[in-house]
């Protein structure tokens, strides 16, 4: 595989790129390239959720537990063809507002025209909002969100590994986003009860995960993910976890 030296040596050198278990030098030539990795990109921009330590120490967990390999970084010059290829999945964890420029745009658009797989965690979607190719991927926008509090989200697609494991009526604790250039060809799995909690603006159409093929990749996104607790809840990780193995193209063990 054709590596980007320069890249990667800068990447080293700042120390923005960080290894599940151990520190991979991936300038090796006998690194495992067969085994399964993803990459969790958390750089923001705007708001910065205090969850995301804890989002990215669970999805560590997570690999180790399905044997994946993840990687974490919240560098955007990660963002070229000969890292990107590494993966059989990306990751945005509560990313927020502009996190890639143009060149690493046109890097991330290939890598999925190329097969990839992107899942996106709550913020993903209050992330790049003049980057039209971008909303269709991760399936709409963040419009606005009330208090956190307890909402009651209907699950409608129970066959998809993201949310087979759910039960019908999921009553749980987050931030509920409002969404607004919702994406209509995402197939939705889950929808809010705006009747459960105050302050829905979607209406009885109020998608809150979903999943789609779109442009050559695999898309899956939640909404949620905002709370610290989210990241030690069973449930929510199953969720998250059915949605990465959908991203990677196959259902993981």
């Amino acid at each position: 595989m054709k590596i980007n030296l320069l890249v990667y040596g800068l990447l080293l050198l700042t120390g923005t790129f960080q290894a599940c278990d151990q520190t991979i030098n991936p300038l090796s030539p006998h690194a495992d390239e067969a085994t399964h990795r993803i990459l969790v990109f958390s750089k923001t921009a705007g708001f910065r959720h205090a969850s995301i330590p804890h989002g990215k120490a669970a999805l560590l967990k997570l690999g180790r537990e399905h044997q994946v390999k993840v990687d974490t970084t919240e560098n955007a010059a990660y963002f070229v063809a000969d890292s990107l290829q590494r993966y059989q999945a990306v990751i945005f964890l509560n990313t927020t507002l502009d996190v890639l420029n143009p060149e690493q745009q046109m890097a991330f658009e290939n890598y999925i025209r190329n097969g990839g797989g992107f899942a996106g965690i709550h913020s993903a979607s209050d992330t790049e909002y003049d980057w039209p190719w971008y909303t269709k991927l991760v399936g709409a926008q963040f419009e606005s969100h009330p208090k956190v509090q307890q909402a009651t989200v209907a699950v409608v697609d129970k066959d998809h590994p993201a949310t087979k494991g759910l039960p019908a009526r999921w009553e749980r604790t987050d931030e509920w986003y409002n969404f607004k250039s919702l994406n209509p060809d995402v197939q939705v799995l889950a929808k809010l009860d705006e009747s459960t909690y105050e302050g829905g603006k979607n209406g009885e159409h109020h998608p809150i995960a979903w999943f789609h093929s779109y442009d050559g990749g695999r898309a899956f996104y939640t909404g949620l993910g905002h709370t610290v607790e989210s990241y030690s809840e069973p449930a929510f990780l199953e969720h998250i976890w059915g949605g990465i193995a959908y991203a990677m193209g196959k259902e993981l063990e």
